[in-house]
């Protein structure tokens, strides 16, 4: 059979707006480490050269623990014969509610990665494909075409595939800046609602990432007070995506929306949850995104949405099963905190002994990295040029500052908990060679700079010296390209 072949003219006629938009926001940096990656990843055998993925915040620390649990419940699987008289169950028809059990132990294990100060209604749980397919659905439910959501910077780059593409719905930045280690401000939020007001854009609502993705921080309790007080006075939505929930490692802990909502008056039908077994459990394959809204017309419109991405029965019986055993659970939660955090303070000491800082934080499966005393220009324009360098000549895939809308120059998302000691050990030898080699190229360009003025100025007494130093040349430091 002959291959199809491409129709010929202008394809933008035949085909949808959506399907030609350039709006799925994967033409970024962000993405663009990734194809680099895998062009050429590495492998300590087979391409010890090769690129090491530092873009992918996925969470590899404790996935033995699953791997044990499972060889010791062999009932909780279909496809085995442990668990195979389950399988006519399983493989039925089975609408859009999701397994009965599934829905409970999702919110029960929603209320343990939130030290269980919050419980969470099952008959409010909506299921989804991934946090991604949560996200969009949420954006379905509270938006038009052309309404606005405003958004606290830096910001996760797939925001604008997840909320905007399909939807046509605007992001509007809340900026935030450094000089507060990127918190909101009260002032900031004004300002961002101020101007879309300005420019006649209706803005339906507020949405974040607490833990925060790229910073790796949680919000206080003070912030996530003025930002409900602020969403009730402007009756605007907040939808809080607490997708990294149960990935801090150390004080201060995370304080849920949830718990907020329960000190704090204020109209629950504006307040929505997305969260996902992706961070917290490590199962980003799975796809199991999740909508927990406190609106009840949002939970029965959502639900229906939800035929269009649904997870598979045999996920959530598997889950079910997993999530529903409180041992299991338990000692889940304290050790992947435990190596979440021995693997941060191994990163975080490794960066500083060549002098690279990061901002402070206590969630999350990476590091919000400041680079910007290795750039020659304090600009974007500097940061890419460094970033480049970093993707062809350090083999290290980190993410910039600038593909998660920061509005300052320098900064790097940088991802620790996706690889084993050993890959890490090799990145942090990566990093060290790249900066020292930096540093003693420098500290070469400015002894032969000084050399220059001396020459230079010799010449007033000694006009027989040569007029350039040809056999000189100028090096060209990889931190100053």
């Amino acid at each position: 059979m002959e291959p199809i072949k491409n129709i010929g003219g202008d394809e933008s006629q035949l085909l949808s707006k959506i399907c030609t938009s350039d709006q799925h926001g994967e033409n970024s940096p962000y993405f663009d480490g990734w194809k680099a990656y895998d062009c050429d990843p590495y492998h300590p055998t087979n391409n010890p050269n090769g690129v090491i993925q530092m873009g992918l915040a996925e969470n590899q620390l404790s996935l033995d623990l699953i791997e044990e649990w499972i060889e010791k419940n062999p009932t909780a699987s279909i496809c085995n014969r442990e668990g195979v008289h389950a399988f006519k169950y399983i493989a039925l028809f089975q609408d859009y509610h999701g397994l009965p059990e599934f829905r409970s132990a999702v919110a029960k294990f929603m209320g343990k990665a939130r030290g269980g100060r919050v419980s969470f209604d099952p008959d409010r749980i909506v299921m989804a494909g991934g946090a991604t397919g949560a996200s969009e659905t949420t954006m379905f439910c509270l938006a038009d075409d052309g309404d606005a959501f405003l958004v606290p910077t830096p910001y996760y780059p797939a925001f604008n595939r997840d909320l905007r593409w399909r939807t046509r719905v605007q992001l509007l930045p809340i900026k935030c800046r450094s000089s507060n280690n990127f918190q909101i401000t009260k002032d900031a939020l004004e300002e961002a609602y101020e101007n879309a007001q300005k420019s006649n854009i209706k803005v339906k609502g507020i949405i974040l990432s607490n833990p925060s993705n790229p910073l790796g921080t949680t919000m206080d309790k003070s912030t996530l007070k003025t930002l409900v007080t602020f969403i009730n006075h402007h009756k605007i939505h907040l939808v809080c995506d607490e997708i990294y929930a149960a990935t801090v490692f150390c004080e201060p802990g995370f304080i849920s929306i949830s718990e907020i909502i329960q000190e704090i008056e204020c109209d629950l039908a504006l307040i929505h949850v997305i969260y996902s077994l992706s961070k917290d459990l490590g199962l980003p394959g799975f796809r199991v995104g999740i909508l927990y809204s406190y609106n009840d017309v949002v939970v029965s419109r959502a639900r229906k949405m939800s035929s269009f991405g649904l997870v598979s029965s045999q996920t959530q019986h598997l889950l079910a099963s997993m999530l529903s055993d409180d041992e299991f659970t338990d000692k889940f939660l304290l050790e992947n905190a435990k190596r979440l955090a021995n693997r941060h303070e191994l990163f975080v000491k490794g960066l500083e002994e060549v002098g690279i800082r990061c901002l402070k934080s206590n969630a999350g499966l990476f590091c919000w990295m400041n680079l910007r005393q290795m750039m020659k220009e304090d600009t974007f324009d500097g940061e890419m040029r460094l970033w480049k360098m970093i993707i062809d000549d350090v083999k290290l895939n980190v993410s910039p500052g600038s593909s998660f809308h920061c509005d300052e120059p320098g900064w790097f998302r940088v991802c620790f908990a996706n690889m084993d000691d050993e890959t890490l050990e090799v990145a942090l030898r990566r990093i060290r060679k790249f900066v020292e080699k930096g540093q003693v190229e420098i500290r070469v360009k400015k002894s032969w700079q000084k050399n220059l003025r001396l020459s230079f100025n010799s010449l007033m007494y000694d006009e027989t010296m040569p007029s350039s130093p040809r056999n000189i040349m100028s090096p060209h430091s990889p931190l100053v390209r």
